[in-house]
């Protein structure tokens, strides 16, 4: 293994100032505009957004909000449905403002993001521009030879980490030697034996290290997780893997929780009371171990660290492992506004379980286990998902809406009325009233007249409409009346 290897740690640099784009309330703001990550880390991006709060007397409301990157050459394509990002992006968006979240950052990843939003009035969408540049790279341990020590299988040598991201502020750095926490300093002078291996991470990030290298020679000890950050669900079964390598023959090999408060000492799993009957370690090849973890907990939600001993050397316990995460089941649909696409979300990918079933009107659509359906979408039909056996709820396009009048009758000149469309609809439908074949009325659920004079007789209807489709209500005939009154004398 070479000295020079990229690393998976949790390294942000960013540039602070912010991006505003934007005219006539029409904005959005992105900070920060530049973003430096190294593999195998996770990071934010958050954007606020304006709009005008009425367009033409009528109320404007935001209907969908996506992610897209500027390097794609056709229609953007919502990140949520992109095979690249599956499982790895999520979206938290309230209060005029959405953050994006991508993990397990690669280096295809680096691109410009573009945050959109759009509306429900005809042309009311926007794009915030230029976007918020992501750089992917990663960590380097350069070494370089001092001196020879007295011995002939060592000698001195110095290490330094090296990331290509700004260093503005300059990060601050951790070695491990041997799997064991030692010097917080950009470079690490020691003497360096063939069994000996060094790795870095930066500072507050130590979770996610460098692969360990051998300073002199190619046999040092050194372990490999294939894994830095695993999810499973609740009552499944997990495999935790990882390579290793021993100069010596190890004489005891096994597995450990990292230190936590209510476990302040590391315990072989394999005689943990609490994985008892549920754990077993497994070696399908020389310089290969793996963890398995059945009938999974909430609790089990750990990092799960490796291992070994021999009579000369020892692999230390401080050296970080795989995180494992422990969820319950969530499997959900969620459209693109771009197609419309469907794409089956899971709050956990399993390692080497990519399949996915897709349903329509309850019945399987065999051939169709990506996590994106691109098949046809017809309006009368119902789709949903499963992943490892568990369901989401189906999405369809809406039933036909009701329309309900708050006065049933004849209406009087002058009197309040309001008319409320619902329908049943997944994603919830946006709604909009009309009268007879005239033009737009309103954007809402309710149609109100605060005090309806002659001319709103007429006939009207309400529309329902998501990503599946639209459906339109019956008319409904309003009838506005003049009371006339009348006073009798008598003589």
């Amino acid at each position: 293994m070479g000295l020079r290897e990229a690393a998976s740690c949790f390294v942000i640099f960013l540039l602070s100032v912010s991006v505003v784009q934007g005219a006539d309330g029409w904005r959005v703001r992105c900070t920060p505009t530049q973003i430096c990550a190294v593999k195998g880390s996770k990071v934010q991006i958050r954007c606020s957004y304006w709009h005008p709060s009425r367009i033409d007397d009528l109320d404007v409301a935001v209907e969908q909000t996506y992610w897209f990157t500027k390097g794609q050459d056709s229609e953007p394509v919502d990140l949520r449905a992109a095979s690249e990002y599956t499982g790895r992006v999520q979206y938290h968006c309230g209060n005029k403002a959405c953050t994006l979240t991508i993990t397990d950052l690669r280096e295809s990843d680096s691109d410009v993001y573009q945050f959109r939003f759009i509306t429900n009035q005809q042309t009311g969408s926007f794009t915030g521009s230029p976007g918020v540049s992501l750089s992917v790279t990663g960590v380097q341990v350069i070494s370089k030879k001092l001196s020879t020590c007295w011995r002939g299988d060592c000698s001195r040598s110095r290490v330094e980490c090296q990331t290509s991201c700004p260093q503005t502020p300059s990060p601050s750095y951790i070695w491990y030697k041997n799997g064991q926490k030692t010097s917080e300093q950009k470079s690490y002078s020691a003497s360096f034996y063939s069994a000996d291996s060094i790795s870095c991470a930066v500072r507050g990030h130590e979770d996610f290290p460098s692969a360990p290298v051998c300073v002199r020679g190619n046999s040092c000890d050194r372990v490999n997780y294939i894994d830095r950050n695993i999810c499973a669900f609740k009552g499944s079964s997990v495999d935790i893997s990882c390579s290793y390598n021993s100069h010596y023959d190890p004489i005891t090999k096994s597995w450990f929780v990292a230190e936590q408060l209510y476990r302040p000492q590391a315990v072989d799993l394999l005689k943990d009371p609490e994985f008892t009957h549920r754990v077993q370690v497994l070696e399908p090849e020389r310089g290969r171990s793996t963890l398995r973890i059945m009938n999974l907990r909430l609790s089990d939600s750990a990092q799960y660290r490796f291992t070994f001993k021999s009579q000369r050397s020892e692999w230390e316990r401080s050296f970080p492992g795989t995180t494992l995460t422990v969820t319950d089941p969530d499997v959900q649909v969620i459209w693109s506004p771009i197609g419309p696409t469907l794409t089956c979300h899971s709050s956990c990918l399993l390692s080497g379980r990519p399949s996915f079933v897709w349903y329509k009107n309850g019945t399987e659509i065999h051939g169709e286990t990506s996590p994106t359906f691109r098949g046809f979408l017809h309006p009368e039909n119902s789709y949903s998902c499963a992943y490892e056996l568990h369901h989401s709820s189906p999405v369809y396009a809406p039933k036909v809406p009701l329309v309900q009048l708050s006065q049933p009758g004849d209406i009087l000149k002058g009197s309040s009325v309001s008319l409320t469309c619902s329908s049943d609809a997944n994603p919830p439908p946006a709604y909009a009233w009309y009268k007879q074949n005239q033009t737009l009325l309103n954007r809402a659920a309710q149609l109100v007249f605060s005090s309806i004079p002659l001319s709103d007789s007429g006939e009207y209807y309400c529309t329902a409409e998501n990503a599946l489709g639209k459906t339109a209500s019956k008319r409904v005939l309003i009838n506005v009346k003049f009371l006339l009154c009348v006073s009798e004398s008598l003589w």
